[in-house]
């Protein structure tokens, strides 16, 4: 992979305590030469989110997804094994897999190169006629592929430590709210293209200093004062017991009334379980260029067809919440060129109540850290 030059960016009056420090500065969300260090050295080398189990479940099914520039094919072999591969022929590079699905075999669609759903090499038309071909070397390359707590995983980093050490009790803890996440079936997917860094979206998710302004029907369906967050090693959780059933954001049963949970784990992904019938969402954040993300917000219900009720909460999410967020990240993207802004203050509370923007601040820290930017602590 290319090195990205190094090159020295001043953080200001970022501190490495919460009730102290001001944001990242506003470069970090448009600067090109930050965009490309974020690639090599956050992206390529963290555990990526690819799908849910049942997305895969079946033998040689497949699907794909792109890390930054890099394409990569998750598959389940006719052994039933996961593997993760570069999505790319051996011969001269052409795509292989595209999208999701099932198949028997890899087929090239330039030299017509077929490889096992495992990844190894089956044919290459000629090459008996040449001297010292080695079917083996030219197998697809591995990626290190995890599952954890119902999805799908992968890293580019082949020294990279397990997501589960990583993550520490987080699948413990998402289990306490929905015990088997991976009995979950894929039900919808809402897909939105922001034109904002994906840092910003992330940032506006792990803060609820904003809701009461922005989201009147989300602070309906949840108890906002007891909403509270916390702050783990490469994660955030971010919980709320629930409002009223006959809240203006969606209607569920009583009986229904399980908490609002979400988490957001590093770099880019969050797992959320809104009130009501039994539930996971997926928003998976992912960065296509400086000051662009696209977003997958991904539905897994009980029932891969969902009810009248479960309808109206994904309709609300759709229609509601996330246009109430694209504009304010969208709005944001755009002030963070004005030249009377470089950085903000985080407003951090001792009680870290619900306005606190201390995940924020967690947040930042991780991306200085990992960018190199961030000053070592003196011993």
């Amino acid at each position: 992979m290319n090195v990205i030059p190094r090159h020295v960016c001043d953080i200001g009056k970022f501190d490495r305590d919460p009730e102290k420090s001001y944001t990242i500065p506003a470069q970090y969300y448009f600067d090109r030469d930050i965009y490309e260090r974020e690639q090599e050295t956050i992206f390529f080398k963290s555990w990526n989110f690819v799908c849910h189990v049942s997305q895969v479940a079946e033998p040689n099914s497949f699907v794909t997804c792109m890390i930054g520039d890099q394409n990569i094919a998750v598959t389940r072999g006719a052994d039933g094994i996961l593997r993760a591969f570069y999505n790319v022929c051996s011969h001269r590079a052409h795509e292989l897999l595209k999208g999701c699905g099932k198949a028997k075999m890899i087929v090239c669609p330039y030299h017509a190169w077929t490889y096992h759903m495992d990844g190894r090499l089956r044919t290459a038309t000629g090459q008996k006629r040449v001297k010292d071909f080695d079917m083996n070397e030219f197998n697809l390359k591995q990626v290190r592929l995890e599952e954890f707590a119902g999805f799908v995983f992968v890293n580019l980093d082949s020294n990279a430590t397990t997501l589960k050490e990583q993550t520490g009790d987080l699948e413990r803890e998402m289990r306490s709210f929905c015990a088997e996440p991976e009995k979950l079936k894929f039900a919808h997917r809402l897909t939105y293209e922001l034109k904002a860094n994906w840092k910003n979206v992330v940032d506006n998710f792990l803060e609820c200093y904003h809701c009461s302004v922005a989201h009147p029907a989300f602070v309906d369906l949840v108890d906002i004062q007891k909403y509270r967050t916390k702050t783990y090693g490469i994660y955030s959780s971010h919980i709320s017991p629930p409002g009223r059933p006959d809240n203006t954001a969606y209607h569920f049963d009583a009986g229904e009334e399980r908490d609002f949970a979400a988490w957001w784990l590093w770099p880019n992904v969050t797992f959320n379980i809104f009130p009501g019938t039994p539930n996971v969402t997926v928003l998976h954040i992912m960065p296509t260029g400086p000051e662009t993300t696209l977003e997958h917000f991904d539905v897994f219900l009980t029932d891969e067809k969902p009810s009248e009720c479960e309808w109206s909460a994904i309709e609300y999410i759709d229609k509601v919440l996330q246009p109430e967020d694209i504009g304010l990240v969208e709005s944001v993207q755009r002030g963070l060129h004005s030249k009377a802004y470089a950085q903000g203050r985080f407003i951090v509370d001792k009680d870290r109540t619900y306005i606190s923007e201390h995940g924020l601040h967690h947040f930042h820290s991780l991306v200085l850290d990992a960018l190199g930017d961030l000053p070592k602590v003196p011993k």
